[in-house]
């Protein structure tokens, strides 16, 4: 599917979006997660490093979440018996996106500490 228009393959991300968020309850939570950052955000009123820094870790934990989504269902239309290569990728997909999120909770942290001084 090579050479499509820009509003089809927008089309196609918004449904892989969609199909996310309907159908994995942890996207949906990093969703929320996000949600109550950006009110934070709103609220606190930080310098624009700061926004710059919480957007780009609220979009590498949701693209985390993304990947691993896809490497799920992908496996598990490949190969839908459970198999221990198969587990491993799954695993090491998850484990991905639980670093991204750790990594995100020492930004959180960080911020909490700036707000404080």
């Amino acid at each position: 599917m090579k050479n499509q228009s820009l509003p089809r393959r927008l089309r196609f991300a918004w449904a892989g979006l969609a199909e996310a968020f309907a159908g994995e309850s942890s996207f949906r939570t990093h969703v929320l997660a996000t949600a109550v950052v950006l009110v934070v955000l709103l609220w606190v009123q930080p310098s624009p490093l700061w926004w710059a820094v919480l957007s780009l870790t609220i979009a590498l934990v949701l693209a985390a979440e993304l990947v691993n989504t896809a490497i799920e269902c992908l496996a598990d239309h490949l190969h839908p018996e459970v198999h221990p290569r198969i587990r491993v990728v799954k695993d090491c997909a998850a484990a991905a996106v639980l670093v991204v999120s750790l990594g995100a909770l020492a930004v959180a942290a960080a911020f909490v500490v700036d707000l404080i001084r």
